[in-house]
């Protein structure tokens, strides 16, 4: 006898916002973390190498995320 997989109900659309649970300075990398479902320690060395090899243009970005991302 073979049962079907029941179709799980859907979670809703994921959203990309601060996390402050596990926020270092805004809370910005823990939530792209939380968004990619990936470790928020590359997400923060990734970052980290951003800053210093383009020159602070994802410094920026960061800021401008840290103002406009809503707080989860």
């Amino acid at each position: 006898m073979s049962y079907a997989s029941t179709p799980q109900p859907a979670a809703g659309p994921k959203r990309l916002a601060r996390r402050s649970d596990n926020a270092m300075i805004g809370g910005v990398c823990s939530g792209v973390a939380n968004y990619l479902g990936v470790d928020v320690t590359l997400v923060r060395v990734l970052t980290v190498l951003g800053v210093v090899f383009g020159l602070g243009s994802v410094l920026v970005a960061y800021v401008i995320a840290w103002i406009l991302l809503p707080q989860n």
